[in-house]
């Protein structure tokens, strides 16, 4: 394994030149793309002198001329490889033409300029803009971009790039071309361009200031019929980042182009938004409610990018959390407004706990602002997104919603058209507020997850209530001792009849002990802390589980009503496992049967949150709350939680399901949502019980089902029943779903988690689909990833065979994608933690990888940090 140098934090330098204008010209042939780059240059007295050299980051491609002022250079005279190009010297104020050829169609890892289907676009974030032409990649050169496209004009007649179109027409030989010129400066990895023949959804939009903004949505013909809630969307966004944020749309045309072939899910190009497919297209006949969340959500995210990471955006790519962090908190803002906002926290922290907690204790663990990257695209993190925007949520808890969006709008006015540092964004929050925030910056700079412990102590005499909390975070790779972080904390205290007898406040750690006193308060109060999650922490307590399900029952944060009803169900699967190695017969206590049974009889609950609040932990969720992970044994615990629970409540269970059975099936309005979800969560708990009678109700939901939501929970429930049900259900469905392509990529995903004992087989067999193709990143993750990450039962067969069957497929994948390699990769990262056969098994595939001499950095990177 070829070792490779990383990228320092604390070596940063800006570059030694300034980039006044960039001109690109795209010339689009039948196999090739000619690119010519001309760049108007000088030096920045600065950083560069007389010796200063021109050192440009290049890909893989032929330079073919180079034009400095007017001296057309020899190859001599100029140095290329496949990383640089570089020119020993040059005058203090220059212009550069470089041209050079690209091969779009051989261009798998879809960085730089690529074909999707019969689409060329491109996708530069973070250093694809290398491979397309010579440039100083770096998110801190921003300069004004035109660009002129030429090509085919049957083949290509739409043409598209950043900013305003200001020319077009037709050439000789059928060809014709396109100019489009960016009044903004932007660094290189904003630029993009699109060529294909496509249809449009047009649509208009009236700022607050009075100004008219065209919206136009591209995708290939026959499914422009499906983009219509993603205008809805994107229309919603910009009204609400009006109102929320004071951010109005600059340019008076606002572009989303849909792609099946993507590494992502979409790219924030100014004003030219690149999307997946799978984050455009949807209708209630071929799309599920969560995915039409899922678009709501994606297209505010980038569209809430033109100032939260397009206006102002980075001085280097560790700052990477400034523009992520900041605008995922602005998009679950959005969708908590949109939506309920109870339920969307729920889904954020339960993410966050299931993914980015483990990452915090893995080989790949990393503060908010990393010190270090080989290959920046493996940092791309839930902990730089996710738990980015629990910080900004912190900041915003402490400072309260006005000196908030105080702090936002002087970030705005002091920054717009800079580069800019986290340092920069947290010193505008303390000129506004007047706090010291230097122990929070911790935050970004401390890797780990502080593990928060709070304990309760009465005082009969004083009728005082003591709450302590201690905050511990382990050492890891990053920092062998922790500091104590600064941790907001709300508190409320309740009544045993569901009052709140102390209005929530915000309290605020920042030692490793600290007890907050509540004077005459009576002996039965309970504390609901951390409400709303205010801070990215894992929280014990010395609540038992009579407490659990009085909080889960009657606290007044629905938020922390889930975490309680989540840490029975915890509390109920270790009792089991410890039962099943012990050799013990499993039961359930039946106080956590009755819980269950009140809180779905209760009629005035809403629905949304109660098919959170009553779901099972995933056993990909349930693992992390062991040391040593016991995979059978949860699996075994798990299973028989959820057959006891609809064994003892299958009437209950049944007469939910039938009162939110009416839902229209069209109607994507909150409210049917929820009674769908919750729908759906009882059939999937009389489905998981070998019932002729709850088998035939699934499949009658599955045959009859009138949307996407319904029919794909039914025939998620079947691929777990028997082979016989599972290949009679795939096989009707993938002839209801063969032409389209994302509704396949949930057919393959289905099967991948079956929990069938043929399942590894069946998923071999799928790879040689021919729907199949290693080449479209969202055909792996439907397979490989969903196998990987999702069905620990199968992926960590006792034998090693998954093991072994998803490093083949990593290693396959490594030469033709590099990027979404090295994702999969992460499904080997938690090995240490695993029993010591699956440990040997484990290390062993990681090992084989290791030994392969051409690996890419990205997996470098992941496989050499899993085995430190």
């Amino acid at each position: 394994m070829n070792e490779h140098k990383k990228i320092q934090l604390k070596d940063y330098r800006p570059f030694a030149f300034i980039v006044d204008h960039v001109d690109l010209i795209f010339d689009i042939r039948e196999d090739h793309t000619r690119v010519t780059s001309k760049l108007k240059m000088r030096k920045d007295p600065a950083w560069a002198d007389e010796t200063t050299p021109l050192v440009l980051n290049k890909g893989k491609f032929d330079i073919i001329s180079v034009v400095a002022g007017d001296m057309v250079l020899l190859p001599g005279e100029y140095k290329s490889d496949d990383e640089t190009f570089t020119l020993a010297a040059t005058p203090d104020v220059f212009e550069l033409e470089i041209a050079n050829i690209l091969k779009p169609d051989e261009n798998t890892a879809l960085e730089g300029l690529y074909r999707s289907g019969s689409i060329l676009c491109t996708q530069c974030e973070a250093q694809g803009f290398r491979n397309i032409t010579p440039y100083s990649d770096r998110p801190d050169v921003m300069a004004p971009f035109s660009c002129t496209i030429v090509a085919d004009k049957t083949r290509y007649p739409i043409l598209l790039s950043n900013g305003n179109p200001v020319k077009s027409g037709d050439l000789d030989d059928n060809r014709h071309f396109a100019v489009w010129e960016d009044p903004f400066k932007k660094p290189c990895y904003l630029f993009a361009l699109v060529a294909g023949d496509l249809a449009v959804l047009e649509d208009r939009f009236t700022t607050s200031s009075g100004r008219d903004v065209a919206l136009k949505i591209y995708s290939e013909k026959e499914n422009i019929a499906l983009c219509s809630h993603a205008m809805t969307s994107l229309k919603q966004a910009m009204a609400w980042d009006e109102k929320r944020f004071g951010r109005e749309y600059d340019l008076d045309l606002y572009q989303i182009v849909a792609i099946n072939d993507f590494n992502a899910g979409a790219m924030e190009n100014k004003g030219l938004n690149i999307f997946n497919a799978k984050y455009v297209l949807a209708d209630p006949q071929t799309a599920t409610d969560d995915d039409f969340m899922g678009i709501q959500g994606v297209i505010a995210h980038e569209y809430f990018h033109n100032w939260t990471g397009n206006r102002i955006t980075l001085k280097n790519w560790f700052q990477l959390s400034l523009k992520e962090g900041l605008t995922v908190f602005r998009d679950q803002e959005f969708s908590s407004d949109m939506n309920s906002r109870p339920v969307k926290r729920i889904i954020d922290v339960k993410n966050l706990m299931a993914a980015q907690f483990p990452e915090d204790s893995g080989p790949m663990t990393h503060p908010v602002r990393p010190d270090s990257y080989i290959k920046m695209d493996n940092f791309y993190t839930m902990t730089v997104y996710e738990k980015g925007a629990e910080v900004i949520r912190m900041i915003y808890q402490l400072l309260g919603q006005d000196l908030f969006r105080q702090g936002m709008d002087l970030y705005f006015e002091k920054f717009d058209g800079m580069a800019v540092t986290l340092e920069d964004f947290v010193g505008v929050m303390e000129t506004v507020s007047g706090r010291n925030l230097d122990q929070f910056f911790l935050w970004y700079t401390q890797s780990g997850t502080p593990d928060i412990s709070m304990t309760r102590q009465y005082n009969d005499n004083t009728g005082s209530l003591s709450l302590t909390f201690t905050q511990s975070t382990s050492p890891d790779r990053n920092q062998s001792e922790k500091k104590p972080f600064h941790i907001p904390v709300r508190i409320s205290l309740i009544n045993r009849a569901g009052e709140t007898v102390k209005q929530e406040a915000l309290y605020e750690l920042t030692q490793e002990t600290h007890t907050f006193k509540f004077e005459n308060v009576s002996a039965d109060i309970y504390p609901s802390v951390f409400r709303e999650f205010t801070a990215p922490v894992r929280l014990s307590t010395d609540f038992s589980d009579q407490d659990l399900a009085f909080l889960m029952a009657r606290d007044t944060d629905p938020f922390n009503q889930w975490r309680a009803a989540q840490t029975l169900f915890i509390n109920e699967i270790k009792n089991l496992v410890t039962a099943i190695r012990t050799g013990r017969a499993m039961t359930v206590s039946s106080g956590l049967i009755q819980a269950f049974s009140l809180a779905l009889e209760d009629r005035k609950k809403d629905r949304a949150f109660l098919s959170k609040a009553l779901a099972l932990p995933l056993e990909t969720e349930i693992k992390d709350h062991f040391e040593i992970i016991d995979v059978e044994a949860i699996h075994q615990a798990r299973t028989f939680l959820k057959q006891t629970l609809a064994k003892n409540l299958e009437s209950e269970l049944k007469t939910v399901y039938e009162i939110c059975r009416p839902a229209p099936p069209d109607d994507i309005s909150g409210a049917a949502m929820a009674d769908r979800s919750l729908k759906n969560l009882c059939l999937a708990y009389l489905g998981c019980v070998p019932d002729k009678g709850n088998q035939a109700l699934v499949l009658k939901q599955f045959e009859n089902a009138g949307n996407m939501t319904d029919e794909f929970a039914a025939f998620k429930i079947l691929s777990h029943m028997t082979p016989e049900m599972r290949d009679s259900a795939c096989q009707a469905f993938y002839n209801k779903w063969q032409a389209r392509t994302l509704v396949i990529d949930k057919w393959f995903s289905v099967q991948a988690q079956s929990r069938l004992k043929d399942t590894l087989d069946q998923v071999k067999q799928l790879t040689t689909h021919k729907n199949f193709t290693m080449a479209n990143p969202n055909k792996v993750r439907a397979l490989i990833f969903a196998f990987a990450m999702n069905n620990p039962i199968h992926f960590h067969r006792a034998d090693g065979q998954g093991y072994e069957f998803v490093a083949e497929r990593i290693l396959a994948l490594d030469k033709i994608n590099h990027q979404t390699a090295a994702r999969l990769c992460a499904c080997f990262n938690l090995w240490k933690r695993y029993d010591e056969n699956r440990r040997i098994l484990m290390k062993r595939q990681l090992e084989t990888m290791a030994g392969q001499k051409t690996l890419s950095k990205n997996l470098y990177e992941i496989v050499s940090r899993a085995l430190e």
